[in-house]
Parts: structure tokens; C-alpha cells; sequence
């Protein structure tokens, strides 16, 4: 996905799901100070399996407009404001974020949606997604990417919560306990209808034990994103070097950083990967492709920028593989019930199988 420089003049003939022209058109001209924003459309940016974002044009220019799920809105409510409150927090400091223009709870007069909804503004850069950018050609560009990759996430991690207003964000004590029990729930809940085979459900089930009998102790509290990997990082056109802006920040909080770098493992993928590895990458990563930096270049860049030990990161990434075997399980389970669309869980049925064998794997050979 590429963000573009905003469009001149677009009429408002565009209406996605979840959002309406005629009603987010006039909430921003008087959000925004100015009539030209009445005149807007609206076209759908992502792929439709978290919160729901929405590229709005108009003559006076472009923004981004962010919403829940469509049928989750008590159950996602509180996300929205999350993501305004540490957009707004981390405005400032190292880390490169959107800036927040106007934001609603949703339901009363005048608001643009029947659900919370923020605007943030468009960056104009590149999200990396499937093949290299073309700008990317050579391997000191795509080495520079990852470099600046990793680098971003040491400064999320060394911000102080507290010095930027978000020492109440999160429970930082007991953090990845609760997640491995959170998630675990989530599979008891959605074991039947995902279509796992018996062998897969016993080996998630398996790998939930495994991960509760061998939780390692937290080294440090931080702002953790929660899914920080490279197509969730929008980058400068022109320099690899260079992040423009971190996105999708819907399930931050504070808690244990080594969860972000655990999940960044199971996203990332290199081209000598083994096939426990190749196997479970669902997504084309442009990683896969030469120049890029190795798992182990990426820890030892971010064990030097963060003083962190990495001993147990081996854990850190199998746990990321459950929690996103239970995600795809619950994809695929609500929409077999009817609860979300058919055409969400295209392409993820594969998906559990080999991510329930990769964290198994890494709990007994680590990142190998």
C-alpha cells in the first residue's frame, strides 16, 4: 500500500463500507475550519481485519479517517481513543507518528459515523508491502530500511510513559502472563468453529501450556505497539532510511518491549530461511528478498540500541506465532458463523498448521 499527495478535487462519489460522504464531509469542514472539506470522497486503505481506515479527498486536500470493525463497535470502542491518546503522546518525540486533526466518540448529533472515529493526517510515503519498493533496488537501501526499522522500535521502547502522559496506558505488571492467558481464552472460545483438524487443536493447545510453564521474567516496562512489523511503517520516498510515520497502533499499551521484537520475527522472513520458517510466512514480506538484514543482525542492532538481553526472545517469538494461530483461528471461525464477511478469511485456512509448528519449534531449537 502507498499513500499519495493529496488529491485537488474529488467529488464526494465514493462510499465505502462503513463510512458516508455526505456525513463525514460537513463533520470535517467544521472540524477542520474549512467548507471545501463538504465536497469529499472516501476510498478504503488496508486489508479489512482490524479497525477500518479510509483515505478522504477533497478540494481542500486529504486525510485519514480511522473507525472500528463494522458489527464491533462496543467491542473496539475504547481502541480509537487508545490510538488518538498514544498518537498524540508520542508528537514530539523520536518516534514518527501521524498527527491527530479531529476525533468523535460516535452517536451524537452531528458526528460523522455511528461508531468512535479519529482523523489523522495523510503521510505522504511508502508502506512496504509483498515486493521491495522499486526504489529500493540496491541492498545497501534495503540494509538501510531494516536498520531504520529497528532502530524506531528502540526509540518506542526508551520512551518514558510517564513523561509523555501514558504512565496509566496500560498494566505493565504481569503483562505477557495476561497475554498468554487472554489469548488462550480467545482459543478455547474459537476452537470449534476455526476448522482446525484435532492434531493442529492439540498442538495449540499443547504450545498455550508450554508458554504458561516457561514465561520468562520482564526486564523492562515500555510503550509495546503490539504488532510492529515492516508493512505497519510508512517510509520516506526518497531515503530507506528514513520512517516517515508508524501505523496501526490499535492494540499498544505498556508492557514487556521483547513482545514487539518477538512478533517482528514471525512477520519478518529471509531468503535462507528454513521450511519451518518459510511455512509459516502467510504474507509476502519484502525481506524475502537479498540485502535485507537477517534475524540475527536485526536482535544484535536492537540488544546494542536497547542494553536488553535476548536470551529468551526464542520465546518471545513463539509466542507471537500463537497469538497469531489464535487470530487467524478466530478469523476463521467468526466468519464460518456468519459474523464477519466470507471473502476476510480468503486465503488464511493454510495459516494455523504452520504457525503452531513454528512455535513449537522455537520453544525447543530457538531462532534457528
Amino acid at each position: 500500500m502507498t499513500q499519495t499527495p493529496p488529491d485537488q478535487a474529488t467529488p464526494a462519489t465514493t462510499s465505502p463500507k462503513g463510512a458516508e460522504p455526505g456525513r463525514v464531509g460537513p463533520w470535517l469542514a467544521a472540524q477542520l475550519g474549512d467548507a471545501r472539506w463538504r465536497d469529499c470522497a472516501l476510498t478504503s486503505i488496508g486489508h479489512g481485519r482490524s479497525n477500518l481506515t479510509y483515505r478522504v479527498s477533497s478540494p481542500a486536500g486529504a486525510v485519514v479517517l480511522r473507525r472500528p470493525p463494522l458489527g464491533s463497535v462496543a467491542a473496539t470502542a475504547h481502541d480509537m481513543g487508545r490510538e488518538q491518546r498514544v498518537l498524540n503522546a508520542l508528537a514530539g518525540t523520536d518516534v514518527p507518528v501521524p498527527a491527530v486533526l479531529a476525533s468523535s466518540i460516535g452517536g451524537a448529533p452531528g458526528d460523522p459515523l455511528d461508531a468512535p472515529c479519529y482523523v489523522m493526517e495523510l503521510v505522504d510515503g511508502i508502506v512496504p508491502f509483498g515486493e521491495p519498493p522499486a526504489s529500493w533496488s540496491g541492498r545497501r537501501d534495503r540494509r538501510r530500511a531494516g536498520e531504520a526499522l529497528i532502530d524506531v522500535l528502540v526509540a518506542l521502547h526508551q520512551v518514558d510513559p510517564a513523561e509523555v502522559g501514558l504512565a496509566d496506558f496500560g498494566r505493565p505488571d504481569g503483562f505477557m502472563a495476561r497475554q498468554v492467558r487472554r489469548w488462550s481464552t480467545q482459543w478455547d472460545t474459537w476452537r470449534e468453529g476455526s476448522g482446525a483438524d484435532s492434531r493442529t487443536a492439540a498442538e495449540l493447545t499443547t504450545l498455550a501450556e508450554e508458554l504458561t510453564a516457561t514465561l520468562p521474567p520482564a526486564q523492562r516496562d515500555t510503550i509495546v505497539h503490539g504488532d510492529y512489523r515492516l508493512d505497519n511503517l510508512m517510509y520516506d520516498r526518497d531515503d530507506a532510511g528514513t520512517v516517515r510515520a508508524v501505523l496501526d497502533w490499535e492494540m499498544s499499551t505498556l508492557g514487556d518491549p521483547l513482545a514487539d521484537l518477538g512478533v517482528l520475527m514471525i512477520y519478518w522472513s529471509g531468503p535462507d530461511d528454513p521450511p519451518v520458517w518459510r511455512r509459516a510466512q502467510l504474507v509476502p514480506s519484502p525481506s524475502q528478498h537479498p540485502g535485507f538484514l537477517n534475524r540475527r543482525e536485526l536482535t544484535e542492532r536492537y540488544a546494542a540500541g536497547t542494553g536488553l538481553e535476548l536470551d529468551q526472545l526464542p520465546w518471545y517469538a513463539a509466542f507471537g506465532a500463537f497469538k497469531l494461530a489464535v487470530v487467524l483461528a478466530g478469523i476463521l471461525a467468526r466468519a464460518s458463523a456468519g459474523a464477519m464477511p466470507a471473502e476476510v478469511a480468503k486465503g488464511i485456512a493454510h495459516g494455523v498448521p504452520p504457525l503452531v509448528a513454528l512455535g513449537r519449534h522455537l520453544l525447543g531449537e530457538g531462532l534457528t
